[in-house]
């Protein structure tokens, strides 16, 4: 005959399982809070100059410096990352469907200038984004004016900080969270003009290209707050509501597997009696 504390030992056995499955979603990687996000923003930094000695590495594996891009021509900068599933691609599309629309050519009349904001990226991804991206741009001779960046984290952030581009990383999805955008700097590294969202007006776009580089800095635009984080631009509350309520419902799964799991250990106990 089986003793009691045989057959209790499967019960025992799965609420234990079961224990560390809850504290694993409970003690998990936390979701960034409300402050957070509060503070993700692109804040415009009109006229204020840029690090152009700061050193980060283009697509080809090569150490450079900023300064390497600012001569003679205005520099259209594009903070982001380059596994961004969500709208980092549409900025860049965004961005490239208006050059399409102008006179003005990359290489030709302004530089392109991609910097990573994840300093565990590396070269060989921004090699296939740069060729992605002149594909679809389709002016062959421009590829000496698009250059896609990766860097340490204090280059990254001192970079973004000049720029006013605020982010933060995300542990529970993986993901940083960032405003999207992009910065128009004059030949001399002055910040000059900021375009905001995911569209930009063909006007608009050869208006601040030509103005840079005469050296001129235009006033403020309307801030737009549009987050590249889980698909959709999220205020403080609502990620933290989507967040709770993914952890709740997976918390009641792991209830109802417990509540399973006791009924199938209690049925042979029945039988038995």
């Amino acid at each position: 005959m089986n003793s009691p504390n045989r057959r209790s030992r499967p019960w025992i056995t799965g609420s234990v399982f079961l224990l560390v499955l809850i504290q694993g979603a409970v003690a998990g990687p936390r979701p960034l809070d409300d402050s957070s996000l509060a503070r993700i923003r692109f804040e415009q930094r009109l006229r204020q100059p840029l690090s152009l000695a700061l050193r980060f590495t283009d697509e080809s594996g090569s150490s450079v410096a900023l300064h390497d891009y600012f001569r003679e021509k205005p520099v259209l900068i594009v903070p982001g990352y380059y596994g961004c599933p969500m709208l980092c691609g549409q900025v860049a599309n965004g961005l490239i469907e208006a050059m399409q629309d102008i006179k003005a050519t990359a290489g030709r009349d302004f530089e392109m200038l991609f910097v990573s904001i994840n300093p565990a990226e590396t070269s060989q991804l921004a090699a296939e984004k740069k060729r992605a991206y002149l594909k679809r741009y389709g002016r062959a001779d421009s590829r000496n004016g698009w250059h896609f960046l990766t860097g340490s984290d204090s280059a990254i952030q001192t970079l973004s900080s000049e720029l006013g581009f605020h982010y933060a990383y995300d542990p529970l999805s993986k993901q940083y969270a960032h405003p999207s955008g992009i910065v128009v700097v004059r030949p001399d590294g002055v910040i000059a003009q900021y375009l905001f969202g995911v569209t930009y007006s063909p006007g608009d776009l050869n208006h601040a290209v030509k103005a840079a580089a005469k050296g001129e800095a235009q006033s403020p635009i309307k801030e737009l707050l549009l987050l590249c984080f889980h698909y959709t631009p999220l205020t403080g509350k609502y990620a933290g509501f989507v967040i709770a309520l993914v952890r709740s419902a997976a918390l009641g799964t792991l209830f109802a597997l417990a509540a399973v799991l006791f009924v199938m250990v209690r049925r042979p106990r029945r039988r038995s009696a």
